[in-house]
């Protein structure tokens, strides 16, 4: 079938037959085109706007729905179509695993070039309100009042959230407040395009152990007339919250939060408790967002080591030293690095109060570590990596590949990027059943776990 070339406006009816890898149902159109759309579920046909056009994708929006699917339900937001942060709310969740799971699948086999055994997605009993980190921009509607929310997908246009569907609920009223604060204090939002404003982000960080909750302002400004008052009206109206930090970002970038902290009110930090152990939490800690699905992660790792006790183990990428920490009472040592500085304080901090002896962090590029490390001859019966998005430097994986520890467990939040780099590391490894986990339900996000074990001749 030749293609009809297609241009913004033009209306058309198609099939959908699958997925990208974001999220987007793939549109096969009767006049032989591929149209990327939100919203919509395998099975169904549907009718649609092009929207968007360019050399590589076209792009739709959804007008009517011809025939449903029986995998489509109800979201339980009411702007879950429209916001950018969630993609599968219309989704039954076993259809979300499943999707999940080929996802991962599909990552491998183009990538990696193989196609490993790949487990069922390790789910949530209830998978609605378990982020334990809100972060919101502030702006205005086009009425002048001040908003919050989330992007809409692919633009800075805020899209107004009463009570997000996969944060924790403590968040949406505290939000209204702040809302009402900040007009009743004249403290506006800050205007990316002008750079006018004050308000730039509010950040919510909860506790699932304990009853902690932070409260990040994130300012264009040092000096905010009555916003001391404004912080006391805040606090007084939800004693809930025990720590409000203002961390002040005066550049011009995308980033969210900037260099400099002051704390308002409070310790400056959170507690939380994974396993058995406590953990400190700063504004700029990494720590997963998902606390219900963390402990099944980190067992996972626990479980697929087969610690004996006389590991030595390397915690790459070690945050806040979460995994490494929880794996410690298991192994002789455990030494992590990590480039944010201040997570490895928090890292050395969290271990000196779990009373953890056996357990050191350091701050370091996680691939001149390893490097270094090669050329000293330093040995690691274990490494535990969990890099960031965009996967393990080239220079940490090559290195792996020079001191070869026995097993090598990977955690990762991109298959993408875990397939590249395992593609690269299969020469010298076996690679395991990989385990995903789903610690980001709605999303097209997904969690996977994996044992690499060194071959023998």
């Amino acid at each position: 079938m030749n293609k009809t070339p297609l241009k913004n406006g033009d209306i058309v009816t198609g099939f959908v037959s699958d997925y990208t890898f974001d999220g987007f149902a793939i549109l096969k159109t009767d006049n032989g085109n591929t149209i990327f759309v939100p919203s919509l579920v395998i099975g169904e046909q549907a009718e649609v706007m092009v929207n968007y056009v360019s050399q590589k994708a076209i792009y739709g929006q959804v007008l009517k729905i011809n025939k449903l699917s029986l995998d489509r339900i109800q979201p339980r937001c009411p702007i879950a179509t429209a916001c950018g942060g969630c993609q599968f709310q219309h989704l039954n969740y076993q259809a979300q695993l499943a999707f999940k799971k080929k996802k991962v699948a599909d990552a491998f086999h183009n990538i990696a070039h193989f196609d490993p055994i790949v487990n069922d997605v390790i789910g949530m009993e209830n998978p609605y309100f378990y982020r334990n980190k809100t972060q919101m921009p502030f702006g205005f509607d086009n009425r002048g009042q001040i908003i919050s929310g989330f992007y809409r997908a692919k633009t800075h246009d805020i899209i107004k959230v009463k009570q997000c569907m996969i944060e924790s609920e403590l968040a949406g009223p505290i939000l209204t407040t702040i809302r009402t604060l900040m007009s009743e204090y004249h403290i506006n939002p800050y205007d990316e395009d002008r750079q006018t404003g004050i308000v730039r982000h509010v950040l919510i960080r909860t506790s699932h152990h304990f009853k902690h909750l932070m409260v990040v302002f994130v300012v264009a400004k040092v000096e905010i007339s009555n916003f001391s008052r404004m912080i006391d009206k805040l606090v007084a109206a939800h004693p809930e919250i025990t720590t409000v930090v203002q961390n002040i970002n005066m550049d011009k970038t995308n980033v969210i939060l900037g260099h400099k902290e002051k704390v308002l009110f409070g310790p400056g930090y959170i507690k939380d408790r994974l396993f058995d152990i406590e953990f400190r939490i700063s504004p700029k800690s990494f720590y997963q967002i998902n606390p219900t699905q963390t402990e099944k992660l980190y067992q996972t790792a626990i479980d697929l080591a087969r610690f004996t006790g006389q590991e030595r183990v390397l915690d790459a990428y070690s945050g806040i030293g979460s995994i490494g920490l929880s794996m410690a009472k298991y192994v002789k040592e455990v030494v992590g690095v990590e480039l944010v500085e201040v997570a490895v304080k928090d890292a050395n901090m969290n271990a000196k109060r779990n009373k953890i002896d056996n357990a050191h962090f350091y701050t370091g590029d996680a691939g001149e570590f390893l490097e270094n490390a090669a050329k000293r001859g330093q040995y690691f019966d274990v490494v535990i990596m969990d890099p960031p998005r965009r996967g393990a430097s080239s220079a940490f994986v090559n290195s792996l590949l020079k001191i070869k520890p026995a097993k090598i467990i990977y955690i990762s939040c991109d298959p993408a990027t875990m397939a590249r780099d395992i593609d690269v590391l299969k020469s010298a490894y076996q690679v395991g059943r990989l385990q995903p986990v789903d610690m980001f339900p709605h999303t097209y996000h997904v969690e996977n776990i994996v044992l690499l074990s060194l071959k023998t001749a």
